[in-house]
């Protein structure tokens, strides 16, 4: 297959970054014939005051990048255009240089940035809907995205514009979302049921299974509030005995979560910063069980798939795609999310109970080898390519009318 892959880099390289890289290697590997269009959001730190006042404008519709698919599409001819980030310097005006030029669109939803301006439905430490349920001003409002009102305002007219328009509806073939719990809410919001096919992520080298059962329990990602970590350290702080915990990762709330522990006696307790994927491999590995106490639904945390490749089990909220993910008493344990005494119990639970963790991690790693190996996600990939260029064939025998292109 020819195959045109479109992503958007994050300033902060973020696992969404990692997940189209995969695929492209895994894509390249299986013998396709691949192209990129690739623009990287650290290219706005080096533009002048003019130039960010114009990224307004260009969130909604960018000219430049309408033209640049156009060229690669003229020259390359897909079967398939797959896009991954768009937000904030590709643009919806991609998809359409893609209609004008019969190609089928495929669009991965790695997160909630259709129906919420900061893409995550949450804020001030809870789930939040209301820009689902009130509007997009909501957010605005509350300046979700980047603390600002003037940022939010724009991701909010560049989701007006394009619903307005019907973009999602009209321009996109076919949607992958990662999880169930996922692709439910994308129908809640509107987008065609037809249209969402689940395709988890994956990963593209097996780690290998751990060697004996570790003491710790360890918790890998960023630092940051929606992540649980203060019911994570209260938990340990209200434990029988003084159980290790190594936390692997940096964030904003690393000065914080020093105090905490400090205040709390935790000593047991290691905040050991960033590492490379190869350190963090190995702290699985050597981990007696994952835990996961995030508090926001999360899309699909790539940490819990590579607890499953180690056979190692996970603790995990009992929430959004966590939930989907991770089955109660068979790859792992359940609590209820921001509570810290349940947290607590279960961890009891799990030092109690070794025999029945190890065999969660047998299964965990049954599941990584039915679910998130390489070749089942190439399956999955070339049937979502299969069922967009279906789509496209049908809306083009409907004699479906594209919707005007915008002017430069």
């Amino acid at each position: 297959m020819k195959l045109l892959l479109v992503h958007d880099a994050y300033q902060q390289r973020a696992g969404e970054d990692s997940v189209f890289e995969a695929e492209r290697e895994l894509l390249i590997s299986k013998g396709h014939r691949v192209a990129e269009y690739r623009r990287d959001n650290e290219e706005i730190q080096s533009y002048s005051a003019l130039r960010k006042l114009s990224l307004f404008g260009r969130t909604i519709w960018n000219s430049e990048t309408f033209r640049a698919l156009v060229g690669i599409i003229d020259r390359e001819r897909p079967d398939v255009a797959h896009f991954h980030n768009t937000f904030p310097l590709i643009s919806p005006s991609a998809y359409y240089a893609c209609r004008e030029e019969g190609v089928p669109v495929v669009q991965t939803l790695h997160n909630y940035r259709l129906a919420c301006p900061a893409s995550t439905f949450y804020r001030d430490g809870r789930i939040c809907k209301e820009c689902v349920d009130r509007g997009l001003s909501r957010g605005v409002v509350h300046a979700c995205y980047r603390a600002s009102r003037a940022a939010s305002a724009t991701v909010a007219l560049m989701l007006a514009f394009h619903r307005w328009r019907r973009t999602w509806t009209s321009q996109v073939d076919c949607y992958l979302t990662l999880t169930q719990f996922s692709r439910r809410q994308f129908i809640e919001l509107g987008l065609p049921a037809e249209k969402l096919l689940v395709k988890p992520n994956f990963l593209y080298t097996d780690p290998g299974v751990r060697k004996g059962c570790g003491e710790p329990f360890v918790f890998v990602g960023r630092l940051s509030s929606e992540k649980g970590l203060r019911t994570l350290l209260r938990a340990w702080g209200n434990l029988q005995t003084k159980t290790p915990l190594r936390i692997v990762g940096d964030g904003p709330l690393r000065t914080e979560l020093e105090s905490l522990k400090a205040a709390g006696n935790l000593e047991h307790v290691s905040l050991e910063g960033w590492k490379p994927r190869t350190d963090v491999l190995e702290a699985i590995k050597g981990a007696r069980a994952l835990v996961i106490p995030s508090e926001w639904y999360e899309c699909f945390p790539m940490v819990i798939v590579e607890a499953f490749a180690a056979g190692v089990p996970v603790i995990a909220s009992k929430l959004g795609a966590m939930a989907e993910l991770v089955e109660s008493g068979k790859t792992g344990l359940h609590f209820s999310p921001g509570n810290a005494s349940h947290l607590a119990a279960t961890v009891e639970w799990a030092l109690s109970h070794p025999e029945e963790m190890q065999a969660m991690g047998r299964l965990a790693r049954t599941e990584y080898e039915q679910k998130y190996t390489a070749d089942r996600n190439h399956t999955l990939l070339m049937e979502a390519y299969r069922r967009a260029i279906a789509q496209h064939e049908l809306t083009a025998k409907q004699g479906a009318e594209p919707l005007e292109v915008v002017p430069n």
